[in-house]
Order: C-alpha cells, then sequence, then structure tokens
C-alpha cells in the first residue's frame, strides 16, 4: 500500500507538471502582422502575369518597321515596357519583403519550440530523478515485489497509468524535435528564396537601364533623321494642341461643378512651389527654342528641369484639383491640376502618376515621379504653368533657377 501511494503521489504531481504551461522567454515577442506563404505565393502569381503582359509588349515591338509611321508607336511601346519591368521589380521587392518577414516569423517559433523541447525535457529528467528517488528504479522491480495477485492487478493498475504518461512525455518531445527539424529546413529554404529574388530583382534593375537608354537612344535616332523629326515635331504639335482644348473643357466643366456646388473659387496670381526638391537646373527655356531641323521651330509652352533622374517625386506646386492624369504620346505621363479659373499647372513625362482625375491635392503633395515617358529623349520634367488662361514664363515663379541650355 505504501509503495501505491508514492506511485499515486508521483502520477499526481506529474500531472500537474503536465498541467503548467510552458516557460515563455519574455524576450520573445511574435511578429506584429503573420506574413503567410500563401501571400509570397500570390506575389508570384502577379509576376507570371507581368511576365505574359512584358512578352505582349515584345511581340508587338518585334512587328515594327523603322519607319516614321511606327516611330511614336514604338516610342510608346518602348515606354509601356519599361512600366512593365517597374513593376516587375516592385513586385520582387514586396517578395522580399515577405521572405524577411517571415524568416522572423519562423526564427521566434524556433525559439520557442526550443523552449518547448528543453521544458518538455527537463520534465522527462524530473520523471527519471523521481523514480530514483523513490527506489524504484523499474517498473519489473515495482511488480516484483508484489505480495499477492490483487497486489500485483493493483501495481500493475499504477504502473500502466504511469507508463501511458511517460510515454506521452517522449511522444511529444519527439512531437516538437520534429517541429523544430522541419522549421529550420523551412528557414533555409526561405533564405534561398530570399537570395534568389534579389538576385532577379538585380537582374531586373539592369534590364530597366538598358529598356531606358534603348527608350532614350531611339528619340535621338528619330530627331536626327530630319524627315521623322520634322513628322514628330508636327505630331507632338498637333497632339499638345489636342491636349489643351481638352485642358479648357475640363476647367469648364470644373468651374460649372462647383457654381452647381454654390462654391466660390477664385485664381491668384503667384504662391507656387518648385515642382521638385532634387534639382534647380533649367535644361530648356520658356519661349523659342531650335529643333535641330532646317526651317522648324518650337514655341516652348514650359520648361524642362533637368537633374531629376527616374526616382525624383513630383509636387503640386499650389493647392487644387486635378482635371488630367493620363498619358499621351508626346507629353508622356502627365497631370494637369487646376488652381481656379484659368489658373492651371502641367506636370509632363513623369515616370508614374499617383494622382487621379477629380483628386483634391494641396501644396507639396507629391503627385508623380520623374521620368522620360513620351517624346523625350533623357530623365527630366517639363512643367508649365497657366495664369488667365495663358501660359506664362514659369521661371518667374522659380526662385534660385540655375540656366543649364
Amino acid at each position: 500500500m505504501k509503495t501505491r501511494r508514492k506511485l499515486a503521489g508521483l502520477l499526481a504531481a506529474l500531472l500537474l507538471l503536465a498541467l503548467l504551461p510552458p516557460a515563455q522567454d519574455a524576450g520573445l515577442v511574435p511578429t506584429a502582422h503573420a506574413v503567410t506563404q500563401k501571400e509570397i505565393d500570390n506575389l508570384k502569381d502577379d509576376a507570371k502575369g507581368l511576365k505574359s503582359e512584358r512578352q505582349d509588349i515584345e511581340s508587338q515591338l518585334s512587328k515594327l518597321k523603322n519607319d516614321k509611321n511606327d516611330a511614336i508607336k514604338k516610342r510608346n511601346l518602348l515606354d509601356d515596357q519599361i512600366a512593365v519591368t517597374v513593376r516587375e521589380i516592385e513586385n520582387i521587392a514586396s517578395q522580399i519583403s515577405g521572405y524577411e518577414a517571415l524568416l522572423e516569423q519562423t526564427a521566434y517559433e524556433l525559439e520557442v519550440n526550443q523552449q518547448q523541447e528543453a521544458d518538455q525535457y527537463e520534465l522527462f529528467c524530473n520523471r527519471a530523478r523521481a523514480m530514483e528517488k523513490s527506489g524504484t528504479t523499474s517498473y519489473w522491480a515495482v511488480l516484483f515485489k508484489a505480495s499477492s495477485f490483487s497486489d500485483l492487478l493493483s501495481r500493475l493498475s499504477d504502473i500502466q497509468a504511469v507508463m501511458n504518461y511517460d510515454q506521452s512525455v517522449l511522444d511529444e518531445l519527439r512531437r516538437i524535435h520534429v517541429e523544430i527539424e522541419e522549421k529550420h529546413a523551412y528557414q533555409e529554404q526561405l533564405k534561398a528564396d530570399a537570395e534568389a529574388a534579389k538576385a532577379e530583382q538585380e537582374a531586373k534593375k539592369v534590364e530597366l537601364d538598358g529598356q531606358r537608354k534603348a527608350a532614350d537612344d531611339l528619340v535621338k535616332e528619330l530627331q536626327a533623321n530630319e524627315e521623322i523629326a520634322a513628322a514628330l515635331l508636327a505630331e507632338k504639335e498637333a497632339e499638345e494642341k489636342r491636349i489643351q482644348e481638352a485642358i479648357k473643357k475640363k476647367e469648364k466643366e470644373l468651374e460649372e461643378q462647383m457654381r452647381a456646388a454654390q462654391m466660390n473659387w477664385t485664381a491668384t496670381a503667384g504662391g507656387y512651389i518648385w515642382p521638385e526638391n532634387a534639382s534647380k537646373k533649367i535644361t530648356s527655356p520658356y519661349g523659342s527654342r531650335s529643333t535641330g531641323i532646317r526651317g522648324a521651330s518650337t514655341n516652348h509652352k514650359g520648361v524642362d528641369i533637368g537633374g531629376v533622374g527616374y526616382s525624383t517625386s513630383v509636387l503640386a506646386t499650389k493647392a487644387g484639383v486635378v482635371i488630367t492624369s493620363e498619358k499621351s504620346s508626346s507629353y508622356g505621363n502627365y497631370v494637369v491640376i487646376s488652381h481656379g479659373p484659368g489658373n492651371t499647372t502641367l506636370y509632363a513625362h513623369m515616370s508614374s502618376r499617383s494622382v487621379k482625375e477629380g483628386d483634391v491635392v494641396s501644396q507639396g503633395q507629391v503627385i508623380g515621379v520623374t521620368g522620360s515617358t513620351g517624346i523625350s529623349s533623357g530623365p527630366h520634367l517639363h512643367y508649365e504653368i497657366k495664369e488667365g488662361g495663358s501660359r506664362i514664363d514659369p521661371r518667374t515663379y522659380l526662385p534660385g533657377w540655375i540656366q543649364a541650355y
């Protein structure tokens, strides 16, 4: 009976240990947002769609001829190709971010599992020490001490419960160990995937540089061909005229909407800031400028700001309402903001736009990123101001501008 009480007491003690929560390291904190492998897989599916889009553009490019009739279309397709590559790079960046988040999560989970393994092993060791301390070094030794058959059955019942518990401790220890090994393997796979994604991203960046150069070189080649350059100039001027007519129409629509809403909006001269913060170089001024074509010149309706690259934020120079945000063959990605009746600003040749028609923007708000889309032979920002319905020289409102033409 004494042995039976000992075994019952030991079993109760072990069960109590099993009910205690595993020790937690106060320094272990899970990530705020649990990134899943499915999210990364979805990004990979998106990447397949972008690849298909890029292949379609490449197919269209291969069918074009090197003549003036296809010149503008080819440049537009090159811009589309560049835009797809930029999106591919952004997609890969999101994948890399996901891998890094998953690595952080997995590292945390490994620490938790390792702590659980240590606790479970300690529980097993406590069981062994308790058995040794009680003098019951083996189950058989306990059974052989039975004084009768009924005592043997009683002892067998107690030992079976303890044996079952011992087995559950070992099973849990094995399960945690397998989970740790699986997480280590998953961790190594994540690291390999992240490195592969980084290598792909770098390759895409090199590809993007080549595409941008090809697009700019195409415009330079076209401009060097007098016949094609004259045709491009005529097309550009015709499109700019269509754009200005569309701007006037949209200004009128906005004024009517504001009147219907009983809102008064008075345009005020001045009050502009620079349309970007990276450069004050004016590479092409407002007014007449040579085109390099005999007998042809152009009246530049704004100024070109150089030294901006492909990643400079374009800023709204004055608060207002976006009345145009689209892509054209000449201006590329461009945005027009109305600041009151007859008062607008235009921003052209951007890599991307971050506002849409109807958006209300504040002064200094980012509306896009500089680039070289449309009829452009290098990254710059074309900037126009209209006051009283007429375009004016933006340099009046660009303090500290530097002549670079």
